[in-house]
């Protein structure tokens, strides 16, 4: 049923913010024109694919891992890039589901996660100010006047470069690369030495010798779908409205709308304004949906923008992504907890250790320390099982490269290291092994809330 007095464009009708300030409205007319002819990027019935298994998180009998890039960029657009993000994403999946005895719902910020919100809509670097940086979508990153002036054909590139990625990460997930007899494969070669790729190597020693355990009884490869290839599902941050709406589409056997750009979209916490362009876009659409809460979100709040974004209580239909800081959980988590769990809301509780930890370092580059992520996360983790309710998910900019963006690690990275390898376009990334490092961490929480609970050893099937 579509929501009451909702079109693909009545977000046009509220106000806006974070959005940019496109000159040229002929040329943004005719790039919308045109993507509203182009095939969908994803279909329908692959975001209610996604919505069942979230349904699953929210009803503590799975759990969510997204991640990918900050801000996607046209230049590092290449094969590689997208099949070492894939792989680390398949070790970080196999890791989680061993330790916790639980399915791994994937979700990537890729195919799409092209915008980015900012603090300021000017950047000044010594005497010039220029407009700041949204996104490849947008803008260029170069501080000059032209690159930084919004362009509506970059839509059109953006579009191109995530159905290339669609494609690439279709094969891979569904064309033989996620058989799980491939699982010492997936180690990438510059972690070859490092502590968390041995911990790694050794769990698929143990994996390994679980196949052939299962072979022997007949389960092979061939006979079980499971083993050989998983569901892999794209997000992005709902931003670019014009973009958004230009792509949502009826879905033939339904007659509901889905934003056909992204399987889940979310909602940022700078454009989560209840009578905002951004809630008014999301609240129409079918996909599952993302929230981002941040401290200045109470539980009264957050139950109003259930009411909007998931009237019907439907399992799966909504995530709220929690990103604090390390040291602003407990203060603020709690509250919307008992608040959701007072009013029955059915919700996926996800967890961005990332955004709440971000610091200037003594050199001037942005960074995130690992120990702070670690905390946020465990942190996270412990107030669920202290309120009885499922940590499902969490939510991590990262990257399959071997950048120096965020300090920290078991193979630590400095303050100085940071200009090796510092690459992002926008945020810093967690590196492959820091990525591979987390799940191992995470694993541990998920173990003991396993061991609390009782696992069902059937639900290891479908990695």
């Amino acid at each position: 049923m579509t929501a009451e007095n909702w079109t693909p464009d009545s977000w046009r009708k509220k106000p806006i913010v974070q959005a940019p300030a496109y000159r040229d409205k002929e040329a943004l007319g005719d790039v919308e024109r045109q993507l509203a002819g182009f095939p969908p990027l994803v279909f329908a019935g692959e975001a209610r694919k996604l919505k069942r298994q979230l349904a699953q998180v929210a009803d503590a009998r799975a759990f969510l891992l997204q991640g990918g890039d900050c801000a996607e960029s046209f230049a590092e657009h290449t094969p590689d890039n997208i099949r070492d993000f894939f792989r680390v994403v398949l070790q970080m999946a196999v890791v989680l589901t061993f330790a916790g005895a639980l399915p791994v719902v994937k979700v990537g910020r890729i195919a799409g996660q092209f915008a980015k919100p900012r603090s300021s809509d000017f950047e000044t670097q010594g005497k010039k100010q220029l407009p700041s940086y949204r996104g490849d979508i947008i803008n260029g990153i170069d501080f000059e006047a032209e690159a930084r002036e919004p362009d509506p054909r970059r839509q059109l590139m953006a579009y191109r470069q995530a159905a290339a990625t669609l494609n690439l990460l279709r094969a891979f997930a569904q064309g033989g690369y996620a058989n799980l007899e491939h699982v010492h494969q997936w180690t990438l070669g510059f972690l070859k030495d490092s502590p968390a790729s041995e911990r790694y190597h050794a769990l698929a020693d143990r994996i390994t010798e679980s196949l052939a355990f299962m072979r022997a009884c007949g389960v092979t490869a061939e006979t079980a779908n499971e083993l050989r290839s998983t569901d892999f599902f794209t997000s992005h941050e709902a931003l670019l409205l014009g973009y958004e709406e230009a792509l949502t589409r009826i879905d033939s056997t339904s007659g509901d709308w889905y934003g056909t750009s992204g399987h889940f979209l979310w909602i940022g916490d700078r454009t989560r304004q209840p009578d905002g362009a951004h809630v008014e876009y999301c609240r129409g659409i079918k996909n599952p949906i993302g929230l981002k809460c941040g401290p200045s979100l109470d539980g009264d709040g957050l139950l109003a923008l259930i009411d909007i974004l998931n009237p019907d209580n439907e399992p799966g239909r909504l995530t709220l992504v929690c990103r604090y800081g390390a040291d602003g959980v407990e203060k603020h988590l709690p509250g919307l907890i008992r608040a959701v769990e007072r009013e029955g809301r059915s919700v996926v509780w996800s967890c961005d250790p990332m955004h709440g930890n971000t610091i200037k370092a003594g050199n001037g580059y942005k960074t995130r320390p690992f120990d702070s992520i670690l905390d946020e996360v465990r942190r996270f983790m412990a107030v669920h099982r202290a309120e009885g309710t499922h940590a499902g998910g969490v939510h991590i900019e990262m990257t399959g490269q071997n950048v120096t963006e965020c300090t920290g690690g078991a193979r630590v990275i400095t303050e100085s290291d940071l200009t090796d390898r510092y690459h992002t376009h926008c945020d810093p990334r967690l590196n492959a092994d820091q990525a591979l490092e987390l799940a191992f961490q995470i694993s541990e929480g998920l173990k003991k809330g396993s061991l609390e609970a009782g696992t069902d050893a059937s639900a290891v099937a479908g990695l």
